[in-house]
């Protein structure tokens, strides 16, 4: 991810610390937004950010308090969260974690340590990358376009997965129909290619991958 895309938000009542460390963020390529108290945070689009910064001791709400709040609104509650406190003690660490926090940082805190923190939480917390192409998962029984789901019917999705686990392999329809039709009931050879035409627009743009070698059968080029 583009570090200018990644949008940070720092909340603390101590104003020098709060621009300070904005500053430096800024300077590493983020966008960063700041609020002093909670209360300001919770005027602002919160579920446009990536990573929150979180000062635990402020006047009014606390940053705790803040934290519960977006954990159960679903549109933050998955919006990493890192806490800036000056106390330091397990109990009170293991508090701001139960909360849903990413991770805990006491005061005074290096800068470069607490860069550190946001890249890794930002590293944990990134989406996993999509597989491009066409993936049959036997395991789940799911396939995926490009990463995105496609509903696909038992028979076509055996079809699928034979095909694409065997590239460059043609299978003829008689051989396709004793594999996925083992029960022995009455199908043609149209059936598969009923399946196949099905398949073709279903996995577009990857159809032309189902090649066809005229009077056989099918197979997968990649």
């Amino acid at each position: 991810m583009d570090k200018k895309t990644i949008r940070l938000l720092v909340v603390d009542d101590e104003e020098t610390l709060c621009h300070g460390l904005a500053t430096y963020l800024e300077l590493e390529g983020y966008t960063v937004d700041t609020a002093q108290s909670a209360e300001e945070a919770l005027k602002l689009n919160i579920a446009d950010y990536n990573l929150l910064i979180l000062d635990i001791m402020m006047g009014g709400m606390s940053g705790t308090e803040l934290a519960t709040r977006l954990k159960a609104d679903p549109a933050t509650a998955g919006i990493p969260i890192i806490f800036l406190t000056a106390k330091s003690t397990d109990d009170d660490m293991v508090a701001g974690l139960r909360l849903g926090a990413d991770d805990y940082v006491t005061k005074p805190y290096s800068v470069k340590t607490l860069l550190a923190r946001v890249e890794a939480v930002l590293r944990r917390s990134a989406p996993a990358p999509s597989t491009p192409g066409v993936v049959c998962d036997r395991q789940s029984l799911t396939c995926t376009v490009d990463g995105k789901p496609v509903r696909l019917p038992r028979k076509e999705f055996e079809i699928l997965a034979l095909l694409t686990e065997n590239p460059g392999r043609i299978f003829s329809r008689e051989e396709l129909l004793k594999r996925i039709w083992p029960e022995r009931v009455v199908v043609v050879d149209r059936s598969v290619d009923v399946h196949v035409t099905r398949l073709r627009g279903k996995i577009a743009p990857y159809g032309s991958h189902i090649i066809t070698r005229s009077g056989y059968g099918y197979g997968w080029q990649d």
